[in-house]
């Protein structure tokens, strides 16, 4: 297949998943990014549920996602609460009234009914392509890979309910290591073959 060919599917799927999502939108009276980012902050830990990490994650600037948490606080779908060890800094949670919109609007419905359809052997197929191909895009254009906690490199298991994360040197609980995280860094071949 031409990498022509898997522009215009990928576009094209980007384009439905967009419209519905801004249909879905509509009628909570969010725009599309919006609606994302309250997504991503449900799926992001606490090195990732900053502004700085909405920034890093979409690609933004930092006006956008400004105005972007503006329009969201004043919804009351997301709060603000000081770091506890830099004061400078602040954390992005969604609000119950957040995380109720979104059962009602996430993820998109278009793709759910699709991938509903789907063998669950082609969707395992579908999965491991696109992430292939979605890590091999984030290191030629060098952003980071938020990728889950538990597949970080840095990420130690401790115990069966105790984590350990060797990059900020901070104890990770169980539900920390199924979010995104903005300092995720894929493991090296061979670390992943003494871990695997």
């Amino acid at each position: 297949m031409s990498a022509s060919l898997l522009h215009d599917y990928i576009e094209r799927i980007s384009h439905l998943i967009r419209s519905e999502t801004r249909i879905a939108g509509t009628d909570f009276d969010l725009q599309p990014i919006q609606l994302d980012v309250l997504y991503y902050l449900t799926r992001s830990n606490r090195y990732s549920n900053t502004p700085q990490g909405v920034t890093d994650y979409f690609g933004l600037t930092k006006g956008t996602v400004s105005q972007t948490i503006k329009a969201l606080e004043s919804k009351g779908l997301v709060q603000k609460t000081p770091d506890a060890k830099d004061g400078r800094k602040v954390h992005l949670s969604v609000t119950r009234s957040g995380k109720k919109l979104l059962e009602r609007a996430m993820p998109a419905q278009v793709i759910t009914s699709a991938w509903e359809k789907i063998q669950e052997l082609d969707q395992d197929r579908l999965l491991a392509d696109l992430k292939l191909l979605l890590v091999r895009m984030q290191k030629v254009n060098e952003m980071k890979s938020f990728g889950v906690c538990r597949t970080c490199r840095f990420n130690t298991q401790v115990s069966e309910t105790k984590f350990f994360c060797e990059l900020t040197q901070e104890a990770l609980t169980p539900n920390d290591t199924t979010l995104l995280c903005r300092e995720h860094t894929a493991p090296t071949p061979s670390a992943s073959a003494v871990n695997g």
